[in-house]
């Protein structure tokens, strides 16, 4: 099928922009955003776009943690004859590639929550390596992903309440993806839940005010990851950023006393390179979580990214953290706010994680969900 995204340079392959890749329904092409105060108040903003150039399908959410409270808007569309509008419903998203601010934007609607936000980078843009897996001698994963650091400035309405961003104040991050993802099925509206056994994962992005890390570590023995990423950034004197990437990432964990889920109290990490010294961390849990179902990852109430849901189909509810019973249901994905120090610099940050049954440490979590 021809759309306008052919009368632009960026094909890949003799089909059109319609057909991604081979054809797999599987492609995806995902941006995601998150956004938090510096000072630790219990808050965290997400948001994300989900483009399936295969299934004809694009979705979005947006979301908002307050206190014990998360307040999500989820939609989805059809990409008919405008594939190329980053747009679903009132979530709109526009980059501009000159400057790197990313504007997103939430119109009014049903659920009470609106907003116009920018993102502006701190640190480049920097690709994680690519994340290639098989089972059983098919593709379950073939992604490539780009994380970048950033601060936030605009207005964002919650609950009835406008809160302003200004970007000495508010910090975030965001990623880019595009390839083949492997599907999460962990709704149990929609059976059959998918179980993990012996893995610990984090994906964590840590700023401070002169430099920053960005972690994805998979392993299913301490010390020896399937999956390792981790890039850090030094911004000198001069405003020159380098670019180290860590060989090796050695953790340790406190877990909260939490009676419904997985939390990290505080971790300390070490990070080896190739060339110079290593790197201590130091990372504390503050109260702020978005749990990411409220975006549809692993999908929530019979819903999941890139299901076509009609020509258009907006949702929205409010979770009550402190229920046991919605909390069982968000399971363990979520972006945690973190605070980190290292080497006398510090800041703040988000670190996604889950430990699952088998993992020779950390028993004590595991009798939740990993993901």
């Amino acid at each position: 099928m021809l759309t306008a995204q052919d009368d632009l340079l960026g094909h890949q392959t003799p089909g059109t922009f319609a057909r991604a890749g081979n054809g797999d329904p599987r492609f995806t092409e995902r941006y995601w955003y998150t956004a938090h105060p510096l000072d630790g108040t219990p808050w965290i903003f997400d948001a994300g776009v989900g483009y399936y150039p295969n299934r004809g399908v694009m979705d979005g959410f947006a979301g908002v943690t307050i206190g014990r409270r998360q307040f999500n808007f989820r939609a989805s569309r059809r990409l008919g004859a405008r594939p190329l509008e980053i747009e679903v419903g009132p979530l709109r998203l526009e980059v501009d590639l000159r400057s790197g601010v990313h504007h997103l934007t939430l119109a009014e609607n049903a659920s009470g929550l609106s907003f116009d936000l920018r993102f502006d980078p701190t640190f480049p843009a920097a690709q994680e390596k690519q994340s290639f897996r098989e089972r059983k001698g098919e593709v379950e994963e073939d992604l490539a992903r780009v994380a970048q650091f950033g601060r936030w400035r605009g207005w964002l309405v919650a609950d009835g309440k406008r809160y302003e961003l200004t970007a000495g104040d508010w910090w975030g991050q965001r990623d880019r993806s595009w390839g083949i993802r492997s599907e999460m099925r962990t709704d149990h509206d929609r059976p059959p839940v998918q179980t993990h056994t012996k893995l610990f994962w984090t994906w964590s992005m840590l700023q401070m005010q002169h430099s920053a890390v960005s972690i994805f570590l998979k392993e299913r023995e301490p010390g020896a990851p399937y999956y390792l990423s981790c890039s850090e950034f030094q911004r000198g004197a001069d405003g020159v950023v380098a670019v180290r990437e860590a060989t090796r990432v050695e953790h340790e964990i406190a877990w909260a006393d939490d009676p419904m889920g997985q939390t990290i109290a505080h971790a300390d990490l070490r990070l080896e390179f190739e060339h110079g010294l290593p790197r201590q961390l130091r990372v504390e849990g503050l109260p702020a979580r978005f749990y990411l179902k409220g975006g549809l990852y692993g999908g929530f109430g019979g819903w999941n990214h890139g299901d076509d849901r009609g020509p258009y189909h907006e949702g929205h509810d409010v979770w009550n953290l402190d229920d046991a019973a919605i909390r069982e249901r968000a399971r363990t994905l979520s972006d945690h706010v973190v605070r980190v120090t290292s080497e006398g610099d510090s800041g703040i940050g988000i670190s996604e994680y889950g430990v699952a049954s088998g993992y020779p440490r950390y028993v004590a979590p595991q009798k939740f969900p990993a993901l």
